[in-house]
């Protein structure tokens, strides 16, 4: 379903765009995401509204079929890069899971901010991105997600969460149906 309404109170998260993960092969160039990321950054915050810049520190324990890309993070590898200009009132979520609910207190920290909604950007599409959506879906919160603000280094996996998973656990759209539906709230917000 294309997006249609932002809620009130709707936070922005923003998934593993950091400096270890930003040189993979992505299909879509990085600096495009980044960019578009960046413009809704900026329009959430002059918004006041929540912001959550998530990385990823490790993973789960369990065996896996096949191998993990690091036995042990390189140095930096989990810093933010600094186009997201990270602010005192981000919030900042370390997981060591694909999705950035699970094993954080970011729902709490959410509902702490009377938050129901969520939109979601970042790398990579078919993990990162799309495990966070699926938790925030499965925690009650609405979810938006940003296409064009999001890619992965899978093809396959990529064209499967815009196809088949996402317009079953939200609303999809760009970064300026986005920015024009903030615009909106923040209109029907003064009147």
């Amino acid at each position: 379903m294309p997006v249609t309404a932002l809620d009130p109170k709707t936070a922005l998260i923003v998934v593993d765009l950091q400096k270890g993960i930003i040189d993979s092969p992505f299909i879509h160039p990085i600096a495009g995401v980044i960019e578009r990321t960046c413009v809704l950054l900026n329009a959430f915050r002059r918004h006041d509204l929540p912001v959550v810049l998530v990385n990823v520190a490790g993973g789960p324990p369990g065996r896996t079929e096949q191998p993990r890309r690091f036995s042990t993070l390189p140095e930096g590898f989990s810093d933010l890069i600094p186009e997201l200009d990270r602010q005192t009132g981000d919030i900042v979520v370390t997981k060591r899971t694909w999705g950035a609910f699970a094993s954080t207190d970011l729902e709490a920290q959410l509902r702490a901010n009377a938050v129901t909604q969520v939109v979601v950007t970042g790398v990579a599409t078919g993990t990162g991105v799309e495990a966070t959506a699926r938790q925030a879906y499965e925690q009650g919160f609405n979810v938006t997600l940003a296409l064009d603000a999001m890619t992965d280094a899978r093809p396959d996996a990529h064209q499967y969460s815009l196809t088949s998973v996402f317009p079953r656990i939200g609303e999809t759209g760009s970064t300026l149906d986005i920015l024009n539906l903030l615009t909106y709230l923040q209109t029907t917000r003064s009147i």
